[in-house]
């Protein structure tokens, strides 16, 4: 995840870059670090270098990395001729690079050729199965054509190895949610939340699946995830404070009140309702009478 200084870096230097101040290779360097997509500013600066043989004969070895740098960006903005050119520099350079084959396969996927990128990357994982590039390009390539299903059941073979991969876990757990596969995601992210358990984007997640499950059980813990989503953002998730709301308001209705296990339930209700109005008022004032609504029809209030 980029930081807020690196980020205020990273505008910098494209300010710098695009008034004409210097600064391009920086640039270009910078965004590869971070892993940002700037796909745009990289192609018309990489190319600013490239076009250029002095510059170019100037990067050494370094060279070969923004011939990369600049396909892909190609890729991404659909100028996919010169993204060819790239990778034809690059294959007579490196005739034998499987990173090349890489560079090949995601140009079949920008031109649609869905069939061949298939079979390219699949000849590629038979010298080195153990390529994760390669094993996400598959699944990139599958969900391009709105296949889910063949989605989920190579990102499961690809977590058979890969098991701590948490980027893989969170795909996994969207495309379940995608299709209404509610158990399936919450068993990822509960994955998330053990090998992460300081993020609070995945106790939310967790929380919204479990209160979408629903049941006395699923809705007491969405409570809890909800909960500790407050706790790590230092109360500042209007989402989580709705979500309290929410599971206050269906325990009620299920317990009748007469749930002696949520005898907290008040005190979180009060403190929820009391911080979202305080939100409410600071950022959205003319919104506030449609919470107290919104509020009023779960039956709950401060």
């Amino acid at each position: 995840m980029v930081t807020k200084a690196e980020d205020t870096q990273l505008n910098r230097l494209e300010s710098q870059v695009e008034h004409g101040g210097g600064g391009t290779w920086e640039y270009l360097c910078l965004v590869r670090k971070l892993k940002v997509r700037r796909s745009d500013k990289v192609l018309k600066h990489g190319l600013s270098i490239l076009n250029n043989p002095k510059k170019r004969s100037s990067l050494g070895p370094e060279e070969w990395t923004l011939y990369e740098q600049v396909a892909v960006a190609a890729m991404d903005c659909q100028s996919l001729g010169v993204a060819k050119d790239c990778i034809n520099v690059l294959q007579k350079r490196f005739p034998e690079s499987k990173r090349v084959g890489r560079l090949e396969g995601m140009l079949l996927e920008a031109k649609g050729s869905w069939a061949e990128a298939e079979k390219a990357y699949s000849s590629l994982l038979e010298d080195n199965a153990l390529d994760q590039v390669i094993h996400k390009r598959r699944v990139a390539v599958v969900k391009a054509q709105g296949n889910l299903s063949a989605a989920v059941d190579l990102i499961n073979k690809y977590l058979e190895i890969f098991m701590a991969d948490s980027d893989a876990w969170r795909e996994l757990a969207e495309i379940y949610v995608s299709l209404q596969m509610y158990k399936q995601a919450a068993f990822c992210y509960e994955e998330l939340i053990l090998s992460q358990p300081t993020v609070p984007l995945f106790h939310l997640a967790y929380a919204d699946v479990l209160y979408t499950l629903g049941g006395l059980e699923n809705l007491q813990a969405a409570k809890k995830y909800y909960s500790s989503t407050i706790d790590l953002t230092g109360g500042k998730n209007t989402r989580a404070l709705f979500g309290i709301c929410l599971c206050t308001s269906a325990i009620t209705q299920i317990t009748k009140g007469r749930n002696k296990e949520d005898k907290d339930s008040p005190d979180l209700q009060s403190l929820a309702t009391a911080a979202l109005e305080k939100d409410y008022k600071q950022r959205a004032s003319s919104k506030l009478p449609l919470l107290t609504s919104a509020l009023k029809s779960l039956k709950v209030s401060s």
